[in-house]
């Protein structure tokens, strides 16, 4: 009976082990958003973490990268011009037409006018004749 006992056990407690490896290997969803915040702290950073998550297919990640990069980098015309982008992406044109129209003179790269053009439809650039 002694040897019933300990094979029991030995068999629960191998058991338990198996079940509790998965929960281990389960990554820490407040570590994920730390890691996400640090790699957002500059606009270089937080444009290249933004455009990975748009070539994985994560926009709504990628419009909170941009939305994070902006609380602390409001001056940066490309986050600014991606974010409007990204709203077109998402089906939100209307929302983007209007951040874009209250935007003024933004400067932005040429690369982040393509995306915009090509997310939004004609878009004129301030202070150009170009669409």
């Amino acid at each position: 009976m002694a040897i019933r006992n300990r094979v029991f056990l030995l068999a629960a407690g191998v058991a338990a082990l198996g079940f509790a490896m998965p929960a281990q290997a389960q990554s820490d969803p407040l570590a994920d958003i730390d890691r996400l915040v640090e790699q957002s702290q500059t606009v270089g950073s937080g444009l290249a973490l933004a455009r990975r998550q748009i070539a994985d297919d994560d926009l709504i990640g990628a419009v909170a990268t941009i939305e994070r990069l902006l609380v602390d980098h409001p001056e940066s015309d490309d986050a600014l011009l991606l974010h409007v982008a990204l709203l077109c992406r998402l089906d939100d044109s209307a929302g983007a037409r209007v951040e874009l129209s209250e935007l003024g003179n933004v400067g932005g790269s040429d690369v982040v006018w393509l995306e915009v053009r090509s997310a939004c439809g004609p878009v004129a650039r301030p202070g150009s004749a170009r669409r």
